[in-house]
């Protein structure tokens, strides 16, 4: 399966159709489900969060868009931050061949990120850890 990308913020057809296979397959499990309060989603211009089809499924979950400067990622750090961390550590080092390994992968990755990987910014414990602390 290919992640190349093709071009900054482009990305290949499949690379696209496997990230709208994973959101629709969480939508399916129920994974998603409609927020109670006003909350706003915050993401860059790219292709898939200005498409008809993403736009119709976040107002169907209560959410409101917000949209960043074009060609300003700084808006945006802590999920720049958070996506290259899981590109550089998870996906580039697989070779995904099935939308059910690469599910399995980066959720191994997020229950490692969150419950095993210390972090510089939270004084070294993981965030797990710094939640309990705070709760």
């Amino acid at each position: 399966m290919s992640r190349r990308v093709n071009h900054p913020g482009q990305f290949s057809a499949r690379t696209t159709s496997l990230f709208w296979s994973v959101f629709n397959e969480r939508q399916h499990f129920g994974s998603l489900g409609r927020v109670q309060a006003p909350f706003l989603l915050r993401s860059d211009n790219g292709l898939v969060f200005t498409s008809r089809s993403y736009t119709a499924l976040v107002r169907s979950y209560g959410l409101k868009q917000e949209f960043i400067t074009p060609y300003t990622p700084q808006q945006n750090g802590l999920v720049e931050r958070m996506i290259g961390t899981l590109k550089e550590q998870c996906i580039h080092r697989h070779r995904f061949e099935t939308l059910q390994h690469a599910s399995r992968v980066i959720g191994d990755w997020i229950q490692f990120y969150n419950h095993q990987r210390p972090h510089q910014a939270l004084d070294m414990k993981t965030p797990a850890e710094a939640f309990a602390l705070a709760a």
